[in-house]
């Protein structure tokens, strides 16, 4: 059984502004919902080893979120563009679909992590994500070979946020899962 986007996911990247728009919208919204807890609960457990300053992480998360968002406009103009039943629009339309699915996921680990403090579940979504933007960095660029400006550093971040997720979760108590 194939899974069907609904149409509101390729008008959603059609239009450039709105496609890199609501990435940064939402990954803001969750910096600012969590913030409290990134201040206190966060702030006073044990860093792991290669830990950036807080400084970076607004920075790092700027820079994807706007690539992700640029790219899914690439992946849906070549998806238009594309002959139906072709292998480039079927490789496109596969591109659509691992981008909503990796953006569900990645707007769900900061409030797993930080707003519901289980760094376990968290782990778990992250070790979903990352596998999953490796594969949608693949399709993409079979579609559009510019998406690699964004993908290639969201992967090597999410393999580094990987690491110091499992070091957050390592020395946790067990009431903490």
């Amino acid at each position: 059984m194939a899974i069907e986007l609904h149409g509101l996911f390729y008008q959603i990247p059609r239009n450039p502004a709105i496609a890199v728009g609501l990435p940064l919208a939402l990954g803001m919204l969750n910096g600012r919902i969590t913030k409290t807890s990134v201040e206190t609960w966060f702030e006073n457990r044990r860093q792991p080893p290669g830990q950036p300053p807080r400084w970076a992480f607004p920075v790092a998360w700027t820079y994807l979120y706007i690539g992700m968002g640029a790219a899914s406009h690439l992946v849906v103009k070549a998806f238009d563009a594309a002959v139906p039943g072709s292998p480039l629009k079927l490789v496109a339309d596969s591109a659509l679909k691992l981008y909503w699915a990796q953006f569900v996921l990645n707007q769900a680990w900061t409030p797993l992590f930080f707003g519901l403090q289980k760094p376990l579940l968290a782990l778990i979504d992250i070790g979903i994500l990352t596998p999953l933007v490796y594969k949608l960095a693949n399709e993409a660029y079979k579609v559009d070979t510019r998406t690699a400006f964004a993908f290639v550093p969201y992967c090597l971040w999410l393999t580094y946020a990987s690491y110091l997720n499992g070091e957050f979760f390592a020395p946790s108590p067990p009431e903490t899962y």
